[in-house]
């Protein structure tokens, strides 16, 4: 089979990975104390002002967007197209992560204020790369299980002398930005009985620290809180979709929202809507906008039997910072079906639309239109495809719906689709250049096989499974499907993009060989910096997107970079490392994390930076001869269906693992001769391989290792079939 063809039998895995069924070492819950606390004074002095006023000082990054604009747009210009060929490396720090580092460094004070794996904060001097403090909140490594995309953070925010963070199993923690000692800590969390998580990055204004959760495909119901910056104290609730209709409707929101649900128990599966990524405050018209997600399960037929819009998923909510109350609301995909959540990076700017002065919004959320709001009133102003879109074939200007397309509807067959669940594009970073008016911004075209829920469509019934996720999708069968319709997948790829928000059109578009790539920073110097799933840093013409330079870090790379100036200095700082999501790539070898591993660090890079990364050395793929088959035709099929929902999420589509969690087909005869008391008694734990006993029967755990035996075989049949042919 060639690359291309796994890359498209890669896609149905994001089914399994949403499973996210890794596991890790157990731990307490108790917060650390900082590691050598800092002794430079009062830190983080970051407060609305400064954050208003942030052009003032273009030396430091501010908040998470740079500032309440969120347009991520560096005004330093020393690193240019001119001076560019100079950029070297600054200094390195391994911060000893073999998973996705997705953090927004905040940079003030001459100190990176940033978060790695397992929401542990970093306090670093910016010009030299030496740890100042450590806060370790010590989450439960075995807490894994319950989470969708591994124990990822996308940063912090530094308010009034702490510095904020929320926790992967859903607390959020005040820590004083100069000693790096907890100050506060409260439990965000409405029922422990349901797979909560946070993993991204509070936002902070007037006073107060805004923050959601995720957990919509384990079956959580959604909500923001503010919380008092000082004590900790709540201060509001909006929960996003309806609970229990029997019960009072916790704020006038919820009675609306309601009467867009139809039939079905979605309370019962949990109805989803979380606000996973993005937050952001406008100072202007004092409102918090929250970006939606998708619902639970995503197919409708079983959320939502009797139709209806399902407020409000998938939309972009305006509340009132000081009250929660909303202000108004835009649903990007009513009644979504596909996971084309909204959470995506949301920014702020002044425009002109047809002749007039307006104070915009601007998304390109997952379902592959780009919109832009009116921020005062929520008025669509335009939406235009932003990427290849086959689930609707526009949006309709005069009810701000899209209309849906009827050849990719999934609910009698499988289909298909374009954007999948990644999105045309997902959480990782664009950047505005308002001057402009041009986005610079990460895409994908990533096809997916949507297909109902098999059981669902034998029962009519589907039933809500505690120790999984409930997506209402035929995960189980999902490797098959793309086997049966390989032929006729979509090619899937990445881009960079320059977009004209107001006319939709697109000025230019490199391609990337690889998919999930990182955000981008675009630069007053005409620069926008990009990683790549290969592991190169790259810097672009902003005018023409032609490739200016180029460095090989050996790292695949997520987040966004961020620029600074210390002294003169200009910087440019990422944080490179992959994650979990990368099982999509099927047996590419193409991507730096298949090649040489997965390291986690802060990479920084200056004007005659002369540090020098060490290359890795390249990973031996090959695949040891196996045990014995001995399962019969439907024990493998079984085994794979099973293997499906419950190992492909961390160990990858038909057991192929993507360089960060180990690969099954290498495993040993020691290995296979314990293999149920790995997976039922959890006896790996310690290494992060917590049991599966509540969800894999003995017989299964067995038949899941006779599907990766003969996985294996056929792959290794393969590479020596390869190796002879080129050998020859």
């Amino acid at each position: 089979m060639n690359p291309t063809t796994l890359i498209k039998h890669g896609a149905v895995v994001l089914l399994a990975f949403l499973l996210n069924v890794a596991c890790s070492p157990s731990g307490d819950n108790q917060p650390s104390t900082s590691v050598e606390p800092s002794s430079d004074g009062p830190r983080g002095a970051i407060d609305d002002a400064r954050i208003n006023n942030a052009a003032s000082e273009p030396g430091n990054w501010l908040a998470h967007g740079l500032d309440y604009r969120e347009q991520r747009f560096s005004p330093l210009s020393q690193i240019n197209r001119e001076t560019v060929t100079q950029l070297g490396l600054a200094y390195e720090l391994d911060v000893g992560s073999n998973d996705a580092l997705e953090a927004t460094p905040i940079m003030v004070d001459n100190t990176l204020f940033f978060t790695s794996t397992f929401s542990i904060v970093h306090a670093v001097d910016a010009a030299t790369g030496v740890e100042l403090w450590r806060y370790d909140p010590e989450v439960p490594r075995d807490f894994l299980r319950k989470a969708c995309c591994g124990p990822i953070n996308r940063g912090v925010s530094v308010y009034e002398g702490n510095v904020y963070v929320a926790t992967l199993d859903g607390r959020l923690v005040a820590i004083n930005a100069g000693s790096g000692e907890r100050v506060w800590e409260v439990d965000t969390v409405i029922d422990r009985d349901r797979f909560y998580t946070i993993t991204g990055a509070p936002k902070t204004a007037k006073g107060k620290v805004f923050i959601g959760n995720g957990g919509a495909e384990f079956g959580v119901r959604g909500y923001v809180t503010a919380y008092d910056a000082v004590t900790g104290e709540q201060i509001w609730r909006f929960y996003t979709v309806p609970g229990d209709p029997s019960l009072p409707f916790e704020h006038p929101e919820m009675e609306l929202a309601a009467t867009t649900w139809k039939g079905g128990s979605w309370w019962e599966v949990g109805g989803g809507g979380t606000v996973w990524n993005s937050i952001v405050y406008d100072p202007e018209f004092d409102q918090v906008y929250l970006g939606v997600g998708n619902g639970a399960p995503w197919t409708r037929i079983i959320r939502s039997p009797g139709g209806g819009d399902n407020l409000f998923l998938s939309s972009i909510v305006a509340v009132d910072a000081d009250t929660g109350k909303m202000n108004w609301y835009y649903q990007t995909t009513p009644g979504d079906n596909w996971d084309y959540t909204a959470v995506q990076d949301m920014t702020l700017a002044d425009m002109t639309v047809d002749g007039e002065e307006r104070k915009v919004l601007l998304q390109a959320p997952k379902n592959g239109f780009f919109y832009l709001l009116d921020r005062e009133d929520g008025e669509l102003l335009r939406a235009h495809p932003y990427v290849k879109t086959t689930w609707a074939t526009h949006v309709d200007m005069e009810t701000g719906r899209p209309v849906e397309n009827p050849e990719t509807d999934f609910s009698e067959e499988a289909k298909w689709v374009l954007p999948g669940p990644l999105g045309g594009h997902d959480w990782q970073a664009m950047s505005f250049d308002e001057s402009k008016g041009v986005m610079y911004l990460p895409a994908q075209d990533f096809p997916f096989i949507y297909s109902i829920d098999e059981e669902f469509k034998k029962t009519g019934y589907f039933k809500r499974n505690p120790g999984t996720t409930n997506l209402g999708i035929d995960i189980a069968n999902s490797s098959i499907l793309a086997e049966q319709m390989a032929d006729s997948a979509p090619t899937a790829k990445g881009y960079l993009k320059a977009f004209d928000p107001i006319s939709g059109e697109e000025i230019w578009s490199v391609d990337h060989v690889h998919y999930w790539n990182s955000g981008v920073m675009a630069s007053a110097g005409g620069l926008v910096f990009q990683g790549d799933g290969l592991g190169f840093f790259s810097a672009y013409n902003t005018d023409t997107g032609e490739k200016l330079w180029t460095y090989n870090t050996y790292i695949s790379m997520l987040a966004p970079p961020i620029s600074y100036e210390i002294d003169g200095t200009q910087y440019v700082a990422i944080l490179a490392g992959t994650g979990a999501v990368e099982n999509f790539v099927g047996e590419t070898n193409e991507t730096a994390a298949q090649k040489y591993g997965n390291f986690g660090k802060l990479l920084v890079f200056k004007l005659g930076g002369d540090a020098v990364l060490k290359e890795p050395r390249i990973r031996d793929r090959t695949i040891p001869e196996q045990p014995p088959l001995v399962a019969s035709a439907e024990q493998l099929l079984r085994g794979e269906q099973q293997y499906n929902v419950v190992c492909g999420g961390c160990h990858g589509a038909n057991a192929r693992a993507a360089g960060i969690i180990p690969d099954l087909r290498m495993m040993g005869d020691g290995k296979h001769a314990i293999f149920k008391e790995i997976v039922l008694d959890g006896v790996l734990a310690a290494g992060g391989m917590a049991s599966f006993a509540d969800v894999v029967t003995p017989e299964d755990a067995e038949n899941i290792r006779q599907y990766i035996i003969s996985r294996a075989n056929i792959d290794r049949a393969e590479a020596q079939e390869l190796g002879a042919a080129a050998g020859g």
